[in-house]
């Protein structure tokens, strides 16, 4: 498929927020064209097939409380699949504790509330966080007073046991923050997202997310294979040659936005996840629960994905990931050592699937944060950025970053 000659927006990269922002375009009316580097849609929220099994890009869970996902997706037609409401921790003298939300799973109500793992006081504090979260409205909490989540959680009384063996491991995984420098703020939002939300995954992997946010674009609007060289005011240069546009959105990974754009912003730190994959043939669990280690062991988290969603595998086998903190795979013998020990099962009969390296996995959002979480996104002369970097670290960033960005883009056009 041919690219256009000039079009009124070019979005440059296929991820969640340069879906969104096409699609915000398309909808008022305007030509838009997406230039995607890579041979599918979906940047670092995509889905691969190896030997038939569903290999996401890394640890990936799809929480519904997101507004945005809300008013984007159709999520009924992504057959979503859940997960327990709750985790599984090993704790470092070896006792498996499983826990789970009571409010959701009435029927664990009494086991997690006599679990030792956490005392009652710190059950208590956990649930003040969870109504704080629910009771003060998002924009207050995006311009609360700031400091790190560590500095948070230790000013709620839950530094010690309750941060150590549950909250870090936990948040370890979601926000790959190992220090919990992540901003207090967005910890907030994030907590009230857990608190509202379904934790699941698409039946087909979250792939399904970004297909179908392209599958709504006008035909021939997303150009695959199509890296871009140089972007300057009105025009895009790429492999297949220059595409003028009245506005042009910078909607990939961060620091790759930083270097096209020559220092325009800032280009950001961030954090990296590797996920192993292994295909099993009896799972050492049956439950849909993430299986944490509280012993601050290198495994952050563990899942076996095929509980929840049988889907990911072609036949009667299942899907285990586990994900560490960093770009540097564990050794397979330090590996299946930390696995066997988090799920108390023999592993030595697991066959390695895939090992996926994520070294740009989600921007880092430390203090200071601006007010309101969210970063410019006009650059001036017609150029803008988009991108899950300008606003919150996740999904819900993401889609946000790309509708107000497009919006910016369709108030320059209009001023003209």
């Amino acid at each position: 498929m041919s690219l256009p000659d000039a079009v009124d927006v070019v979005v440059v990269g296929a991820g969640l927020a340069g879906l969104r922002a096409a699609r915000t375009v398309a909808r008022a009316g305007r030509s838009v064209a997406v230039c995607e580097a890579g041979d599918g849609v979906g940047g670092r929220v995509r889905t691969d097939v190896v030997d038939g099994f569903l290999v996401d890009r890394g640890f990936q869970i799809l929480n519904t409380s997101y507004p945005a996902l809300k008013a984007t997706i159709d999520l009924d037609a992504l057959d979503l699949r859940p997960f327990v409401p709750g985790a599984a921790v090993r704790d470092p003298d070896g006792r498996l504790h499983r826990l789970a939300d009571p409010r959701r799973v009435p029927s664990w109500a009494p086991r997690t509330a006599l679990d030792p793992l956490l005392g009652p006081v710190a059950k208590a504090r956990i649930a003040g966080l969870a109504l704080r979260s629910l009771l003060v409205p998002p924009s207050r909490q995006a311009r609360a007073p700031e400091r790190s989540t560590a500095d948070e959680l230790a000013r709620w009384g839950l530094a010690g046991v309750p941060t150590e063996a549950f909250l870090r491991p936990f948040l370890n995984g979601v926000l790959g923050d190992r220090d919990l420098e992540t901003s207090s703020r967005v910890f907030s939002l994030f907590w009230r997202s857990f608190v509202l939300g379904d934790l699941t995954l698409p039946s087909r992997g979250i792939g399904a997310l970004p297909t179908q946010l392209a599958a709504r674009l006008p035909a021939g609007t997303v150009h695959l294979e199509t890296p871009v060289h140089r972007v300057a005011p009105g025009v895009v240069e790429t492999a297949r040659g220059p595409v003028r546009a009245g506005a042009v959105i910078l909607a990939t990974e961060g620091t790759a936005a930083a270097e096209l754009l020559d220092g325009r912003v800032p280009a950001p730190r961030t954090f990296a996840l590797t996920t192993h994959y292994h295909v099993v043939e009896d799972p050492p669990t049956r439950q849909a629960l993430l299986h944490l280690d509280g012993a601050g062991g290198p495994i952050v988290n563990s899942l076996v994905l095929t509980n929840a969603a049988p889907s990911y595998s072609p036949d009667h086998r299942h899907l285990v990931q586990s994900t560490v903190l960093g770009t540097e795979p564990l050794g397979d013998r330090d590996l299946r050592r930390e696995l066997a020990r988090l799920y108390g099962a023999p592993v030595g009969a697991w066959e390695e699937l895939a090992t996926v390296r994520v070294p740009r996995a989600l921007p880092a959002a430390v203090p200071p944060t601006p007010a309101g979480l969210q970063h410019p996104v006009d650059l001036g002369d017609g150029l803008f950025v988009a991108g899950d970097h300008r606003d919150t670290p996740s999904v819900q960033g993401a889609l946000v970053s790309g509708r107000r960005t497009a919006q910016a883009a369709l108030a320059a056009l209009s001023r003209g």
